[in-house]
């Protein structure tokens, strides 16, 4: 990721307040050449320029453009595409259109190149209800013709680019789509394994059966040496070169095979130049520069959340160029204690570095833990990105959850899954027995201790860490239940910091339907475990408005705010009083975002030198806010 801007010292008034304010996960800092979130479809122009679709994108337009490893503007606004497909010719865009009142689903809008404006609407499918899911699945433009998939539909859709209806190629859930020299069209079929071509005027040819575990996700049909290139996510994670002048033959392969997944060429999880992820994008060109477009695993319903954005470009020797990443958007990262906070880990994926920092790996694994909660798309939370880490002993526990959460899903990791996270139940769960959300704080302390605060019990219910199997995996023995103390009802953030015995209580809106919501009032209390559960000292009372985020490390609190400003104000656990406010002044590099939309966005480590790590969600920029603060 980017290296050339470093970080800037900033010094705020208050005394003590040495710091650095940098970033991680996405290659760059600022809005305006950030990279766009969660791309799930990509088309490349002759001339290298590369579109790219997303559901969501906070602060630019869907489709997002890009040359030469920079960012060129966007088209759209940030809510208006599908992300399922984008294709393009000379003067256009084509691209399926999120669901929208006025049209419903299933459309495609013709974008202007120049100008960026949409001057066509094509309704393609007659499934216009959909809200949550894809319906156009695929795209394709050959001369004056665009191919359209309409996946519930099962069939491929024949228009003119001028939006003129030819024929309906009918063919049972059809994906990505691409057109060879001789006008074929080849249609993947994810679900089956297949790619299937069908002649110019919609005859069947010949049906390339890949393995079946295989799904084919993206394809790009390579004139220049005549193979159809086929994105597989499945086991294989590469890309598989076919030969389609006559029978379709197997002729080679480009990227490891099994991909992130291998531990042969790396450590399984990690990723790299050819160690891919989800190929959802393949194209070329004009210069015979590869491009390929990972989305990286995990994500809920809510599509805008699914993954990340990885563009790696090749040359035509297959040595990598160079990358585009955004691998963080409404999510958190912990800093690793097994590294000394050197890696960051968040619900899905692992980072290190600076100034934009290296993505080390993503700890999904689809294949060998197909019901992992982070690859439900029924999950309530839309995704679980939000990371909390702690180590006992060497042993990682990885807890996940969302922007908001009830539930918590807790993971561990050992020598020969490397980076995967390995899933060992969730709270509320069978494995906590319990069906009750945690609407009172929830906390894992760094000895691997649960805290949660079940709701409407008044109680805050303490799970000891009885130990590690062989395997790497935790167990909990039974709660031991604490009443909450009546001055700080309703209860609504939990911090325990073991190796001071002190616990950190914040206090929610009486009456408020917002459980997630914090108010003003933070309560101290030394000695819990030894028996103090009723005397806060200090009792820390916020003159700034909405709270959201809070976290802690050595005798400091780090709290952030929602709705009002970006700061990270800095509270002295022993007296109470504010020590200093991290902000930014590293304006040239970067952007901090607005403020902390999420009950665990903020997240801090005190390091073996005396140096505090905070972390910071930044929604704005899909990117990672990190502070390095000396007292």
């Amino acid at each position: 990721m980017a290296t050339a801007v470093g970080t800037v010292i900033a010094i705020a008034p208050e005394a003590h307040a040495q710091y650095t304010t940098d970033w991680l996960a996405n290659t760059y800092g600022t809005i305006a050449a950030h990279v766009g979130n969660g791309a799930r479809s990509m088309w490349v122009s002759p001339e290298g320029v590369i579109y790219t679709s997303s559901l969501w994108d906070e602060n630019e337009g869907g489709v997002a453009i890009y040359q030469n490893g920079q960012s060129m503007g966007s088209i759209g606004i940030h809510s208006e595409f599908q992300g399922s497909a984008i294709t393009g010719n000379v003067t256009s865009l084509f691209a399926a259109l999120q669901y929208s009142t006025a049209y419903g689903s299933g459309a495609v809008g013709r974008y202007n190149r120049t100008t960026g404006t949409r001057d066509l609407l094509i309704q393609v499918s007659a499934w216009n209800a959909v809200t949550r899911g894809d319906v156009i699945t695929g795209l394709a433009t050959a001369g004056s013709l665009l191919y359209a998939s309409d996946f519930p539909g099962n069939r491929v859709r024949v228009y003119t680019t001028d939006g003129t209806w030819q024929r309906d190629i009918n063919i049972t859930g059809p994906g990505a789509l691409a057109v060879d020299s001789s006008g074929n069209l080849w249609v993947a079929q994810q679900s089956t394994g297949a790619v299937t071509g069908f002649s110019p005027s919609g005859q069947l040819l010949n049906t390339i059966q890949m393995a079946t575990n295989a799904r084919p996700s993206a394809l790009y049909f390579d004139a220049s040496s005549g193979q159809l290139m086929v994105g597989d996510e499945g086991p294989d994670m590469n890309i598989k070169l076919y030969s389609v002048a006559g029978t379709p033959t197997l002729v080679g392969t480009f990227g490891v095979t099994g991909g992130y997944l291998d531990s042969t060429t790396g450590v399984k999880g990690q990723v790299g130049a050819k160690r891919f992820t989800r190929v959802v994008g393949i194209s070329k060109d004009a210069a015979g520069n590869l491009y390929v477009l990972n989305n990286p695993w995990g994500g809920g319903w809510d599509l805008g959340r699914n993954g990340a954005t990885d563009i790696h470009s090749y040359d035509p020797a297959g040595n990598l160029r160079w990358k585009l990443q955004a691998l963080n958007f409404e999510a958190a990262a912990a800093p690793d204690p097994v590294t000394d906070g050197a890696l960051f880990y968040s619900g899905n994926e692992v980072y290190t570095g600076t100034a934009g920092g290296t993505y080390v790996a993503n700890t999904i694994d689809p294949f060998t833990y197909p019901t992992d909660p982070r690859l439900d798309m029924n999950d309530t939370q839309r995704g679980q990105h939000f990371g909390q880490l702690v180590a006992v002993n060497g042993n990682r526990i990885l807890v996940a959850s969302g922007q908001n959460p009830g539930a918590f899903n807790f993971y561990h990791f050992n020598p020969a899954s490397g980076y995967v996270a390995i899933p060992d139940g969730s709270l509320p769960g069978t494995a906590f027995n319990t069906t009750r959300q945690v609407t009172g704080g929830f906390c894992i302390d760094s000895r691997g201790d649960i805290w949660a605060g079940l709701d409407r019990t008044n109680h805050i219910y303490h799970y000891p860490l009885t130990g590690f199997d062989a395997s790497g995996k935790p167990t909990w023995g039974a709660p031991v239940t604490i009443r909450i103390p009546t001055s700080i009802r309703p209860l609504t953030r939990i911090i325990y910091l073991p190796e001071s015995d002190t616990m950190i209580l914040a206090q929610g809106i009486a009456g408020s339907w917002d459980w997630t919501a914090m108010s003003t009032r933070i309560e101290v209390y030394h000695g819990w475990n030894a028996g103090n559960t009723t005397t806060p000292n200090p009792v820390i009372n916020l003159t700034s408005a909405n709270a959201k985020s809070m976290a802690a490390a050595g005798h400091y609190l780090f709290l952030g705010y929602v709705h009002t400003v970006p700061n990270i104000d800095v509270f002295d656990l022993n007296t109470g009083a504010l020590t200093t406010t991290l902000v930014n002044t590293n304006t040239s590099a970067m952007d901090v975002g607005n403020d902390v939309d999420s009950m665990y966005g903020v997240r801090a480590y005190l390091r073996s030198t005396g140096e505090y790590v905070i972390t910071k969600d930044n929604y704005n920029g899909s990117s990672l806010v990190v502070y390095r603060w000396t007292p």
